[in-house]
C-alpha cells in the first residue's frame, strides 16, 4: 500500500452538549493540525499516489470552508456535537468530494485532527 499525507491547520469555536463534556460545554476555541492520508494499492501511470500539490490545495479549500467559524452557528452542524471525531469525518468526506475525479484509483482516505501533541482523533473511509 502506498500513501501520501498532506497537512493543514484549522481553527474553530464550538461548544458541546452533555455532562460528559464538562467545561467544554461552554463556547471554546480549538486549533487542529489536519493530516489527510490518501492511499493507493499501486502507483498510477505517473508513478504517484496523487499529485501532492493538488491534494494540498484540495485540503486547503476544505479547511478554508471551516476555518475561523463558530461551528455552533453553522446550519450544517445544527444539533450536532462537533467533536474532533465528527470533524475528522466531515473533513474526510468534504475532501473526497473536492478531489472528484482525482480520487479515482485511491482505495482510502484517512483524516487525523491533532488537538495537541498528546491527543488526536482520526476517521478513515474506503473509496
Amino acid at each position: 500500500m502506498f500513501s501520501v499525507t498532506v497537512r493543514d491547520h484549522l481553527m474553530v469555536a464550538h461548544s458541546f452538549r452533555g455532562e460528559v463534556f464538562g467545561p467544554a460545554q461552554k463556547l471554546h476555541g480549538a486549533t487542529f493540525v489536519v493530516d489527510a492520508t490518501l492511499r493507493r494499492r499501486e502507483l498510477d501511470e505517473n508513478g504517484v499516489v496523487v499529485d501532492i500539490g493538488m491534494a494540498t490545495g484540495a485540503l486547503g479549500e476544505v479547511v478554508a470552508g471551516l476555518n475561523y467559524r463558530n461551528l455552533d452557528e453553522e446550519p450544517d452542524f445544527a444539533g450536532v456535537n462537533t467533536t474532533t471525531e465528527f470533524l475528522a469525518k466531515e473533513v474526510a468526506d468534504r475532501l473526497v468530494e473536492r478531489l472528484g475525479d482525482h480520487a479515482a484509483g485511491l482505495c482510502s482516505v484517512a483524516v487525523t485532527l491533532h488537538e495537541s501533541h498528546v491527543a488526536w482523533a482520526s476517521y478513515e473511509r474506503d473509496l
